[in-house]
């Protein structure tokens, strides 16, 4: 998981009627303040109930954190803690603290070294292929070449079957 930043505090439960001029009004006896920020709402334009308090020291944050949650402002308890890092939709692992394009060069080296891969896949099967189609082709010509080998002479039936072939093409 992420490291908190220790120096910025989430501040939850805020009423509609609070804004940065009170958020930062009711922190600042806990030290120096270096922003306050409230999330719009995009539809509304108004804060979504919750804000961010960044002190200069994190002491200071601490101490706020320590007294100010659980407290009430404009009637509503406020809920401090410690801000968690903005999170962006993207990169290698899913949600990350980063940008979309920061593992941009990571991709395309990964690219890359996957079109290398399907290269020599290909030149790999196309030379399995031509060894293949090679040795088909020395099998069919050993098969063309074969020649009946002639019949042994000890063997008395075909001696006797050349004789009468023989006598018939020279007696007819």
């Amino acid at each position: 998981m992420a490291a908190t930043q220790k120096n910025t505090l989430y501040v939850g439960g805020l009423d509609e009627n609070v804004n940065e001029a009170i958020l930062h009004a009711a922190f600042i006896p806990f030290g120096d303040i270096k922003d306050v920020t409230t999330p719009l709402d995009q539809a509304t334009q108004k804060h979504r109930s919750f804000g961010f308090v960044t002190f200069l020291d994190k002491e200071d944050a601490s101490a706020a954190m320590d007294n100010m949650n659980n407290t009430e402002l404009y009637g509503r308890v406020l809920t401090v803690n410690y801000a968690q890092p903005i999170r962006i939709k993207g990169g290698e692992q899913g949600w990350a603290s980063q940008p979309i394009w920061a593992d941009a060069d990571t991709w395309f080296e990964r690219q890359q070294q996957e079109e290398e891969m399907q290269r020599l896949q290909a030149e790999h099967q196309a030379v399995v292929r031509a060894a293949e189609a090679e040795e088909r082709k020395k099998l069919t010509e050993e098969r063309e070449g074969e020649v009946e080998e002639p019949e042994e002479k000890g063997d008395p039936m075909a001696t006797a079957e050349a004789e009468v072939l023989a006598q018939n093409n020279t007696g007819s």
